[in-house]
């Protein structure tokens, strides 16, 4: 399929999802930079996000919007940035979501061609962009493209922007590694001292194992492979993360909120296996390569990842899993997870650092 618009020289692509979604999207944009060689592909995310992809080589800039409180802000910032925006002269902006801040952004971009899907969102938009993607025009692209990147690009396939890679890649900066090295020095892990990462953490609680349980199963690997274990997660999980690394004996460490995301990408980029829950975590340590084991409960696998020997997923025995509830019965508890016991969980693991050649001490 030959591109709608062979001309272009300067893309932008709006990605105002979560930090799953950034990372996933991470294909698309390569898409774009392998569709239109001589073009510059520039990238727009929330604030914090875009230390993700400062290293990616297929991208020209990475811009950043905050996120404000109140329409007033909001649109202060908007109209901030759309200065900005105006200024490059983008030939082309394609919003990857449906939410109003993208469309906003798109139209006060002033962009001759400005694309989105058009779905069932505010009439609105029509006006906004000069083509909305059509529901019948997104195809099921087939195996084995990864199912967590083939939202966004099953999106842009119709004005044909295409790659034959679906596999979702961050690359770390130099900058980000160094001052991972001096964090780990710090932890007393420096040199190349082997260690595992675990985030048990979700923005959804229903989503969450037992931290108990995670202490259990960093126990295990200690003893079994004899592996320090880092746990990480955002600053306003830092208090329980540094609860699980204190019940660990001998006791784990806690980088929970010391890393931006850029350094916490470089830091899985080092672990030898990363451990979590349905969260953005694991889809960063997929994204620079780090065997991964992920437990999921109410939330469907099949949708984010491909298991294979790499990058393995445990799920409960429940007869109703994946049920895709927020909780059972919605009550924001998930008996499934509550319920699964650790060995499930530690029995992936060994097999995963067995195949990346972990020997037992």
């Amino acid at each position: 399929m030959k591109p709608a618009n062979p001309g272009l020289r300067n893309i932008l692509v709006i990605q105002l999802g979560d930090i799953g979604d950034v990372v996933l999207s991470t294909p698309t944009y390569r898409a774009f930079r392998e569709t239109y060689q001589d073009a510059r592909v520039s990238v727009l995310v929330r604030r914090g996000y875009g230390s993700l992809l400062t290293g990616d080589p297929h991208l020209f800039e990475v811009l950043e919007v905050a996120k404000a409180r109140g329409k007033l802000l909001e649109a202060s910032e908007n109209f901030r940035l759309a200065g900005r925006l105006r200024r490059a002269r983008y030939d082309l902006v394609f919003d990857l979501r449906t939410g109003d801040r993208g469309a906003i952004l798109a139209f006060l971009s002033r962009a001759p061609v400005k694309v989105a899907f058009g779905g069932a969102g505010a009439f609105w938009r029509r006006y906004v962009f000069t083509r909305l993607i059509l529901q019948e025009e997104i195809r099921v692209t087939p195996p084995p493209t990864h199912p967590g990147a083939d939202q966004s690009l099953r999106l842009v396939a119709p004005i044909g922007v295409v790659t034959a890679d679906s596999r979702p890649k961050l690359y770390v900066t130099e900058q980000d590694a160094a001052n991972v090295r001096r964090l780990l020095a710090a932890e007393g892990l420096g040199g190349e001292a082997p260690f595992i990462t675990v985030n048990p953490f979700s923005r959804w609680k229903y989503k969450e194992w037992g931290y108990g349980k995670w202490v259990e199963v960093l126990d295990r690997i200690r003893d079994r492979y004899g592996l320090q274990a880092l746990v990480v997660g955002a600053r306003e999980e830092a208090e329980a993360a540094a609860g699980i690394a204190g019940g660990c004996k001998p006791v784990a460490r806690s980088v929970a909120g010391k890393t931006t995301l850029g350094e916490l990408a470089a830091l899985l980029s080092r672990s030898a296996l990363h451990l979590g829950v349905d969260s953005a975590a694991p889809h960063i340590a997929c994204a620079v390569g780090t065997p991964t084991v992920t437990v999921f409960g109410p939330s469907d696998w099949r949708g984010w990842t491909i298991p294979d020997a790499t990058h393995r997923v445990v799920r409960p025995d429940d007869p109703c899993v994946p049920c895709n509830k927020k909780g059972c019965d919605h009550a924001g508890v998930s008996l499934c997870l509550d319920n699964m016991e650790t060995e499930k969980v530690l029995r992936e693991a060994e097999e995963a650092l067995k195949a990346s050649g972990a020997e037992e001490v």
